[in-house]
């Protein structure tokens, strides 16, 4: 029974592999998923975004991401969806935004929402009213918790990763590496404060997006510190991101928000490379203290752990990520959702097809 999947990505986000974005690479890899199953996979997302199935590409503003560029935005998302629903036949709507509730299709569709960011950045009072079509959807039981007693969630699907892209390597070389968005919730400077009191080298890789706060917090809190001990990379992806993990003695995670999920501490564990992180949200979930790493509540311990990291087996890391954290369990879970969501009717419709 082949599906038609439309997956509509943030606004002003591109999808790829490369991507920074958790939501992104999440939706990414679903659509690959889909695609490899011989089910039909439309995109909604950006014009210059990557994907296996059909992207329906959205011009939409670049440079500066202020409130009139994310209106703009929102607008070019809600005239192409509706335009694709009535173009195509779909049978789930998988939307992936954190500004998904303007754009949202007015349909009697199957819609499923992936709530990829802390529930408290949502419009709670939106999410409260969504049509009874809608499937509310967190990515960790640590998010789920967090949802109000009134707000109904309606599954939970851990994320996970392409397994068969990391792999650990026999030898470490002597640094330690931090990978995720440059904005001040991710703590970066934290690592950098960890690193230089352990004496080790850091290397930084992720994305400066043009929102004005996150230009200023890299301008202000990591640029003046880079030298010949603390680098920044900017974005990486593929066997280079592959090569940065598997290489690194850990990989740092001083998030000061809770993460709703953690994709580059799934992907350094399946690189054999133990994960320091806060234990904030799910990081604590998928970190295993004195065995996949180590939770530690300051640049202080977290540089302590660092010296304590070369105990820690590659092996028990690589067998976790196997156990717990693969894309394909990811998406036969998904997939086993969608088929749950469709009427009698539409199942027998699809087995005729």
């Amino acid at each position: 029974m082949s599906l038609t999947i439309l997956s509509v990505s943030y606004s002003l986000a591109h999808v790829s592999r490369r991507t920074a974005g958790g939501a992104e690479q999440v939706l990414a890899s679903l659509d690959e998923a889909l695609v490899r199953a011989g089910h039909r996979s439309l995109v909604l997302a950006p014009a210059g975004s990557r994907c296996e199935g059909l992207l329906i590409p959205a011009q939409v503003p670049t440079g500066i991401l202020d409130d009139e560029a994310k209106c703009e935005a929102r607008r070019a998302f809600k005239k192409l969806l509706d335009r694709a629903l009535n173009d195509y036949t779909v049978d789930i709507v998988h939307m992936h935004g954190l500004d998904f509730i303007h754009y949202m299709p007015q349909c009697d569709l199957p819609i499923v929402v992936s709530l990829h960011l802390p529930l408290s950045w949502y419009d709670l009072e939106a999410l409260r009213r969504v049509q009874s079509n809608v499937t509310l959807v967190c990515v960790s039981d640590a998010q789920a918790q967090t949802a109000p007693r009134d707000l109904r969630v309606d599954a939970v699907i851990t994320n996970g990763v392409d397994l068969s892209r990391f792999h650990p390597r026999q030898n470490k070389s002597n640094y330690v590496l931090a990978i995720s968005r440059i904005c001040a919730e991710k703590g970066l400077h934290l690592a950098i404060d960890a690193a230089e009191r352990a004496g080790v080298e850091l290397i930084i890789a992720g994305s400066v997006f043009g929102y004005s706060e996150h230009l200023d917090y890299f301008e202000s809190m990591i640029r003046p510190r880079l030298n010949e001990h603390i680098h920044f990379v900017g974005l990486v992806g593929g066997g280079h991101k592959a090569n940065l993990m598997s290489g690194a003695r850990c990989l740092l995670a001083p998030c000061l928000a809770p993460e709703t999920s953690s994709l580059v501490a799934m992907e350094a564990l399946a690189s054999g490379t133990p994960v320091i992180a806060f234990p904030n949200g799910a990081l604590s979930e998928i970190v295993i203290p004195g065995q996949t790493g180590f939770l530690v509540s300051s640049a202080e311990e977290m540089a302590d752990a660092i010296q304590e990291v070369d105990s820690l087996s590659p092996a028990a890391c690589r067998r976790e990520s196997e156990a717990r954290f693969s894309s394909e369990r990811m998406f036969g879970e998904y997939l086993d959702l969608y088929r749950s969501l469709l009427t009698p009717k539409k199942i027998v419709e699809l087995a005729a097809a």
